[in-house]
Formats: C-alpha cells, structure tokens, sequence
C-alpha cells in the first residue's frame, strides 16, 4: 500500500486564475505557484487533515454544482472572522462548539466553498 504523506497540491478551475490566486494570497497568505522553481510556494503547518468523501446529495458545499469545499485550518477563529469582514467578505460562524474545534463559512469571488476550522485547543 502506498503511504500518502500529505498534500502536495490542491489544483481546481477558474474564470480567472490569475486573480483568484491572488485573493487567496492576499486574504490567507496561500503564495501563488511560482514562476520560477527557486521561487518558494506555500507551506503549510503540519497537523490534521480530513480526506472525506461526502454524498453527492449533501448539501453541506452550498450550490449543488459544487463537487469541493476546501478546510483551512486556522489558530484564531475570532481573529480570521473580523479581519475577513473587515474585507467586505460575508463569514458564517456556527455558533456551536464541536468536540473537534469551531467551524466558519465563506466563499470565494467565484462562489467556491470555503471551511475555516479551529481545531480544539488552540485559541490563537
């Protein structure tokens, strides 16, 4: 059996690439892939990581036409949730407290599913 050891790419459509990356960028300081392979490219923090498969009636990615959601897990929720409004970026907070952390809803300019996660015991 083949160990996975991480991640090494999230790869999806766009209208606009180019400008979808740098929303990313600028918002949740993901660089863009770099033109050059002495460039650097984003790093993430090692931790968790849900690989789930959900039912294709869910409706837990929004718009039925969705097939993804993206988690990005984050240390201070409160914090992510204010500098993001503070953007104009409409943030969704469930009000519920999970055993495995707290959980925010976005999306991005095309409409893209995104899950902001704080796992439980951090607090930023």
């Amino acid at each position: 059996m083949v160990h996975v050891s991480g991640i090494g790419g999230f790869f999806f459509r766009a209208s606009n690439p180019a400008e979808l990356a740098e929303w990313y960028e600028r918002h949740f300081e993901i660089l863009k892939v770099p033109e050059d392979y002495n460039l650097p490219c984003w790093r993430q923090d090692a931790g968790p990581t849900v690989f789930a498969p959900f039912d294709e009636e869910t409706g837990h990615f929004g718009k039925r036409e969705r097939s993804w959601m993206i988690n990005f897990r984050i240390n201070d929720i409160d914090r992510a949730v204010r500098e993001l409004r503070q953007e104009g970026i409409v943030v969704d907070v469930d009000p519920e407290i999970y055993p495995n952390g707290r959980f925010a809803r976005l999306a991005d300019p095309e409409g893209n599913p995104i899950q902001l996660w704080q796992p439980d015991g951090t607090d930023g």
